[in-house]
């Protein structure tokens, strides 16, 4: 039977008072009762910092470990290499940056890594659309005006603008990115933007009424909200430095819900400082959690502009958690049973290569 190293946040008294709170190390996933019936160990931490931490401890005979972008165990070529017994890293949720694939794919004969493809991707398109119209609306100032105990309807309108004539554009339009797109649809933007390796479909496009454009340059130099939607890997580590956001438009806004690692934090924090960008909002972070001196905790425009930054909490909403768990137990049900019928959108490294080929490329340069 299998040892299970499972690496949540830890959910306190909000996860006993909602055992929907499935993403939690009191709630599990829902997994403990079901592989300890199997006769598996399930070993549960969110203890994962440091070498002498619980997470290392405990991967060095683990034959699978499941782990959360929202809290997540980095599984470095380092603690790779350590964990000898190790078959399988599963992402509950979306997105396994957080694993050194090449590593992955050289470590005893290949581990398969995988994840719930599509398990969130509505939670973070709807979180994408929140943050824009917050940013845009001057949502957070206006509220911490309420907050104080004031009433001061010019300081919070100066920074308040309409979503509608706005230019807004999607780095990346996989599925999250398209879902963006089409949830933007009905704000009767001036225009529709996205860059990506890949195209949407001439169908699609006209049906969204959005418009590709040829370099990550071009689409943030028109655009008066870019949001990134996009993998890390890299080609995207740090993609947005100072360089790439000085060719934005003077008084635009920068959403990220996909990876922290995607900008240069103290780049975007200058930005918000000198006024170059009006607002910065999203929920993910590098490292995870952030520390209490990320600059991007506290960096504002200087004349009033919003910080929307929560924790990395969009795409794990309570429905969602319900389908990555869900997704969790199917894909350990396919290995413990030996079948291993994955679904294939779900593999990313398998068999030791890459299970899609676009993705093995990126990671590969």
């Amino acid at each position: 039977m299998g040892k299970v190293l499972l690496v949540l946040y830890d959910g306190g008294q909000h996860a006993e008072d909602v055992p929907e709170l499935l993403g939690t190390t009191e709630n599990e996933l829902g997994l403990r009762k079901w592989l300890e019936d199997q006769g598996h160990t399930l070993v549960t931490t969110s203890d994962k910092e440091g070498e002498d931490s619980t997470f290392d401890r405990e991967l060095v005979d683990a034959e699978v470990i499941i782990t959360t972008p929202f809290h997540p165990g980095y599984l470095t070529a380092e603690r790779l290499a350590k964990a000898k017994n190790l078959k399988i890293a599963i992402t509950a949720g979306v997105g396994s940056d957080h694993v050194d694939l090449n590593f992955a794919n050289k470590t005893n004969g290949g581990i398969t890594v995988v994840e719930v493809t599509g398990s969130n991707v509505v939670s973070v398109a709807e979180h994408v659309i929140m943050t824009i119209l917050v940013l845009v609306r001057n949502f957070v100032p206006a509220h911490e005006i309420i907050e104080r105990g004031d009433w001061n309807v010019a300081e919070a309108a100066k920074n308040e603008f309409d979503l509608e004539g706005k230019v807004v554009g999607t780095v990346g339009a996989g599925r999250i990115g398209e879902r963006v797109l089409r949830r933007l649809k009905p704000f009767d933007c001036k225009e529709l933007l996205y860059y990506d390796y890949q195209g949407l479909s001439a169908e699609t496009e006209k049906e969204i009424g959005c418009r590709r454009v040829a370099s990550v340059e071009e689409l943030v130099s028109q655009c008066d909200v870019v949001t990134i939607n996009c993998p890390l890997h890299e080609s995207t580590l740090g993609l947005f430095n100072k360089d790439l956001i000085a060719k934005m438009k003077p008084g635009s806004w920068l959403v990220n819900t996909a990876r922290g690692a995607i900008v240069v934090k103290e780049d975007v924090a200058a930005a918000l400082k000198s006024g170059h960008l009006r607002g910065y909002g999203g929920d993910v972070w590098f490292p995870q959690p952030a520390p209490k001196d990320h600059p991007l905790r506290y960096a504002k425009n200087p004349f009033g502009g919003g910080n929307a930054m929560v924790p990395h909490v969009s795409g794990t909403s309570i429905d969602a958690q319900q389908r990555y768990a869900a997704g969790v137990k199917s894909i350990l049900d396919s290995y413990f049973s030996g079948r291993h019928d994955y679904r294939p959108q779900d593999l990313i490294v398998h068999q030791g290569d890459y299970a899609t080929r676009a993705y093995g490329e990126r990671n590969k340069k």
